[in-house]
């Protein structure tokens, strides 16, 4: 298939994505609209072959992934090429199982092909085990053909059965489907009506706890109890253990990028913060050990204040003898002994002499 012959009419054709809606399209090609859905739409190449153009990259990627893993398989279209925003397949001819049900009965046969299908989805890597009826084509000759099955890949979180398929059966078709598994494998009908019944309990649950009042009042005050920075030993351990757990998380990331062991990374980070609160506790217990081996004379001599300082000043406290300032006849310190002011002579710059911090030139 000629890529450029796909490319030439995508290039005039505009999907846009709206939130909740269908595609909104302009198309300004020659090729026939055939459907368009929440992720894009389809037009009509040839009689056997449709281009479906995406609203956006990601959804055009996913979608040809999901594909791709189905190609040796006859559950899925043919792919012919692929673009940034569109993939060429297989038209399918058929009728979807939505129309069929409502003028035919769900047989065992047809229940059979549809537990084959799902089997299909798992053996091919699919996430979500799962695919709403109106995406599923019944052919001619009695074969499945699936269609839109984008959502089927890169999912975080899943149904662990078949719920999308089951709820769009509609009640009576869904029990009869069920029947058809309980038939053809017990264990399997085991499991999807736990499921089932799990899924109903965490409704009726969630809806218990959406509509009852909880008293707040009582739940603040206790909630008091899990506070740590008001205990200052409480908080300086908290805090020293969050400062250890972020070292840890974020250098064994560094030591996984360059494809080290982590179990080895982690071993090796947790001897050296042993070896850092060792070495902490010892010098805690030096730093005791030596402030106890003060001799009585060291104290008496640290306590002599008149051997060492001058009288106490009434303002600043005592003062170091051999420390005195020749600046200190400015900011005001006295001899304490003569109570007088100790006068620094200024060299004469021609403007008269200066002493004192008031300008004056004597001083009473």
């Amino acid at each position: 298939m000629d890529k450029n012959e796909f490319e030439k009419y995508v290039d005039k054709i505009k999907v846009t994505n709206l939130e909740n809606e269908d595609v909104e399209v302009i198309n300004y090609s020659p090729l026939e609209l055939m459907g368009k859905g929440r992720q894009g739409a389809v037009f009509k190449y040839s009689d056997d072959i449709c281009i479906k153009v995406f609203g956006n990259e990601e959804d055009c990627e996913r979608e040809y992934y999901a594909l791709s893993l189905g190609q040796n398989t006859n559950l899925f279209p043919k792919v012919y090429g692929k673009g940034p925003l569109y993939i060429a397949m297989e038209i399918i001819y058929g009728v979807d199982l939505r129309e069929y049900l409502q003028s035919q009965p769900l047989t065992e046969e047809l229940s059979l092909k549809l537990i084959d299908m799902l089997i299909t989805f798992k053996e091919i890597g699919y996430e979500r085990i799962d695919h709403h009826k109106r995406q599923i084509f019944i052919l001619p000759e009695g074969n499945l053909k699936v269609i839109d099955v984008a959502r089927t890949v890169w999912r975080d979180r899943v149904y662990p059965y078949p719920r999308k398929l089951l709820t769009s059966l509609g009640q009576e078709n869904k029990e009869i489907f069920l029947s058809h598994v309980q038939a053809l494998h017990p264990e399997l009908y085991s499991e999807w009506t736990h499921y089932i019944e799990m899924e109903e309990q965490s409704r009726q649950i969630c809806q218990k706890i959406m509509t009852e009042s909880t008293d707040k009042e009582p739940l603040k005050e206790k909630s008091k109890k899990l506070l740590t920075t008001n205990e200052e030993k409480l908080y300086a351990s908290q805090l020293e253990s969050l400062v250890h757990k972020v070292f840890k998380e974020e250098w064994v990331k560094a030591m996984l990028v360059q494809g080290y062991d982590p179990d080895k990374v982690m071993d090796a980070i947790e001897q050296h913060m042993e070896n850092l609160t060792s070495k902490v506790k010892e010098k805690q217990t030096e730093s005791k050990d030596s402030s106890t081996e003060e001799t009585v004379q060291d104290v008496k001599s640290k306590n002599n204040k008149k051997s060492r300082y001058s009288d106490k000043d009434e303002l600043f406290g005592y003062r170091d003898k051999d420390r005195s300032s020749e600046h200190d006849r400015f900011y005001g310190f006295r001899n304490e002994r003569y109570r007088t002011y100790p006068i620094k002579e200024k060299e004469d710059t021609g403007k008269g002499k200066n002493y004192g911090r008031k300008g004056k030139k004597y001083r009473r």
